[in-house]
C-alpha cells in the first residue's frame, strides 16, 4: 500500500504581508499529479490544513478544489486537525465527504478514529490522532494521570483497537522532542508541547505534522514530511517535498522523498546595494522570488528597499551587515538560558525571599503553568 503524506500546508497564510494563495494553489497541483504519476493509494494530511482557525473563502476553495481533485483520482484522503485548525469546521461534513473517500477527522471525544484496509500483504491500519493537549484529553480519562503532551497521546492512543498481526498507520500533529524547529511554528514557552517519540512505539509509520522542516524524529519510522512551501526565512535553505511512503511486510515502510519546485522560491540575496542592482548580477535570475535582502554598504542607502524593489518586486525584508551592526551584535548580552517557566519563576522567588521555593509550591506552581499554557494554546 502506498501513501503521499503531507502536512503544514498553512492555506491562506500570508507572509510579510505577501499572500500565498497562489504560490500555494500551485503547489497543490504538483501534489496532486504526485499522487496520479505514483499511483498512490491514499493520501495522509498531517495537520494545519489551513492557517487559521477561520479560515478566508478563498483558502476553503482552494482545499475543496484539492480534496476534489483527489476523489476524481479514486484517490483516499485521510486528515487530522492541527494547532492552527479549528478541528469541529474542518470536519464540517464530514459523513457526506466520507463517501467519495474522503475521510476528515472529527476533534477528539475520547477515541481515536481508525481505518481498516487491505492489499497483497494483508490488513493496514489507519489511526487518525488530531492535535491534543492533556485539558483536551484529561476531561475523558478521569482518574489517570495525564499531565504532560506524552501523557495525552498515550491516552488516546490506548483506545486504538490495533490488530497484532496488521501493519499500522498513524497520522498525528504535534511536536516530538528532539525536533528541529523554524520560526513559522509556534513554540511553547520551556518545551511544554513536547511529546517522547516512544508515544508512538508499535506503529509501521507516523506520519506526523507541526514541523516544517523534513526530518525524522527520534525513530526512522516517525517521520515529519515538513511543509509544503517555505513560510520563513528560516526555512531558506530547505529542498522542500512530499514524503512517498510504500508498505510491503509489516515493519517494512520504505520511504522516498519527491522533491517539490515552488513557483516562486523564497531566498537570500547578499551584496552591496550596486552589486544587487548591477544588470549582470541579476540578468538570468528569478527576479520575482520571495526575497530577504543583505546589504553590506556601510552606510545606510536611502530608500533601498523601495528602491531595490523596482528590480526585485517581492522583496520580503531588509537588512544590513557591516561594521556597525556586527558590532552591535557583538555588545549585546549574551542570550538567557533556555528556562521554563518553573524554573524562571523559582529563581525569581528564591531572590526575592532569600531561599528556594518548598517542593508543595513548585508542584500548585506547575499545575498553574499548565494549565494557562493549555487554555492560551
Amino acid at each position: 500500500m502506498k501513501f503521499l503524506h503531507l502536512a503544514d500546508l498553512h492555506l491562506g497564510k500570508r507572509v510579510r504581508e505577501f499572500s500565498m494563495i497562489d504560490d500555494q494553489r500551485a503547489i497543490l497541483e504538483q501534489l496532486r499529479a504526485l499522487a496520479e504519476k505514483e499511483r498512490v493509494d491514499a493520501v495522509l494530511l498531517a495537520g494545519d490544513i489551513y492557517d487559521k482557525p477561520s479560515p478566508s473563502a478563498e483558502a476553503v476553495a482552494l482545499f475543496d478544489d484539492f480534496l476534489t481533485g483527489l476523489a476524481d483520482l479514486g484517490v483516499e484522503v485521510f486528515a487530522i486537525s492541527g494547532n492552527h485548525d479549528s478541528a469541529e469546521r474542518l470536519a464540517f461534513g464530514a459523513r457526506l465527504m466520507s463517501g467519495r473517500g474522503v475521510f476528515l477527522s472529527r476533534a477528539f471525544s475520547g477515541r481515536v478514529e481508525c481505518f481498516s484496509r487491505t492489499d497483497a500483504y494483508g490488513e493496514v491500519q489507519i489511526v487518525l490522532l488530531p492535535f491534543v493537549r492533556p485539558l483536551t484529553v484529561r476531561r475523558f480519562f478521569e482518574g489517570q494521570k495525564i499531565e504532560s503532551y506524552t501523557d495525552a497521546v498515550r491516552a488516546a492512543l490506548q483506545t486504538a483497537e490495533l490488530h497484532p498481526d496488521a501493519r499500522t498507520v498513524l497520522v498525528a500533529h504535534q511536536f516530538v522532542a528532539g525536533g528541529a524547529r523554524c520560526d513559522s511554528e509556534e513554540i511553547s514557552a520551556g518545551g511544554l508541547d513536547a511529546v517522547e517519540s516512544a508515544a508512538f512505539a508499535g506503529f509501521d509509520y507516523v506520519a506526523l505534522g507541526h514541523l516544517h522542516g523534513p526530518q525524522s524524529a527520534g525513530a526512522p519510522f516517525v517521520r515529519y514530511c515538513g511543509s509544503p512551501l517555505k513560510y520563513s526565512l528560516s526555512e531558506a535553505g530547505q529542498q522542500k517535498s512530499a514524503t512517498l511512503v510504500e508498505l510491503r511486510q509489516k515493519g517494512e515502510a520504505e520511504v522516498r522523498v519527491l522533491p517539490l519546485a515552488p513557483v516562486r522560491d523564497l531566498r537570500v540575496i547578499r551584496g552591496s546595494y550596486m552589486e544587487l542592482t548591477a544588470r549582470e548580477n541579476y540578468a538570468g535570475t528569478a527576479t520575482d522570488d520571495y526575497l530577504h535582502a543583505v546589504l553590506t554598504d556601510e552606510n545606510e542607502v536611502p530608500e533601498a528597499l523601495g528602491r531595490l524593489r523596482a528590480i526585485y518586486p517581492n522583496i520580503m525584508s531588509l537588512a544590513y551587515d557591516n561594521a556597525r551592526t556586527r558590532a552591535v551584535q557583538g555588545a549585546a548580552a549574551e542570550p538567557l538560558p533556555a528556562l521554563s517557566p518553573e524554573a524562571l519563576f523559582c529563581e525569581l522567588y528564591e531572590r526575592q525571599n532569600g531561599g528556594p521555593m518548598q517542593p508543595e509550591q513548585q508542584e500548585v506552581l506547575r499545575q498553574i503553568v499548565n494549565t494557562v499554557w493549555e487554555e492560551e494554546a
